[in-house]
């Protein structure tokens, strides 16, 4: 990649895509690098007071990327999810993407990160407008009616960075291995 735009076979990209795609890039190396040499049992474990789990981050990072994906892909016709009426039993669910379930394996979660993250790059190379506004899901954490494409992108660098940041004090945890430092 050039210091002033990225080359792909279609084309260059904005300098503002090329710094999406590269910003994703450092985000997601960062947190798939706190599972180097793990076994699948180490990923799933809890090595603090919280829930979370290494696979756990990647596996809930990889539905984050799926869920804005379908939303960009749909355009603003993408139906928006509604948070305010869950029940307990959405909770249990969602607290379960947090988590290594019986017959998953790290190298399985990482890969169906690979296949979300090369889908969410496509569609930064290709959204026609990253100014196009899409309405967010309903709920008590959303202070805002709507964001941009570029918005949602900043969105998922900020949540696979700070995931990254989650999943390397957990690895450090286990077996004093560091992301950095």
């Amino acid at each position: 990649m050039s210091t002033t735009a990225a080359h792909t076979t279609e084309g260059t990209l904005t300098q503002e895509r090329a710094d999406l795609l590269a910003s994703l890039a450092h985000a997601r190396h960062f947190l798939r690098f706190t599972a180097r040499d793990l076994t699948t049992e180490q990923a799933g474990e809890h090595s603090t007071v919280s829930v979370l789990c290494i696979g756990g981050l990647i596996k809930h990072v990889t539905a984050v990327e799926q869920h804005w994906a379908d939303v960009l892909e749909a355009g603003p016709e993408a139906p928006v999810r509604d948070f305010t009426d869950w029940t307990e039993e959405d909770f249990a669910e969602r607290e379960r993407e947090f988590q290594m379930q019986p017959g998953e394996t790290i190298d399985g979660v990482l890969a169906a990160y690979e296949s979300a993250a090369a889908r969410t790059d496509e569609l930064v190379r290709t959204v026609p407008s990253l100014d196009r506004l899409h309405e967010l899901p309903k709920a008590p954490w959303n202070t805002e009616d709507a964001w941009s494409v570029r918005r949602v992108l900043q969105h998922i660098v900020a949540e696979t960075a700070q995931h990254a940041g989650h999943a390397d004090i957990i690895r450090e945890a286990i077996d004093g291995a560091k992301s950095m430092g």
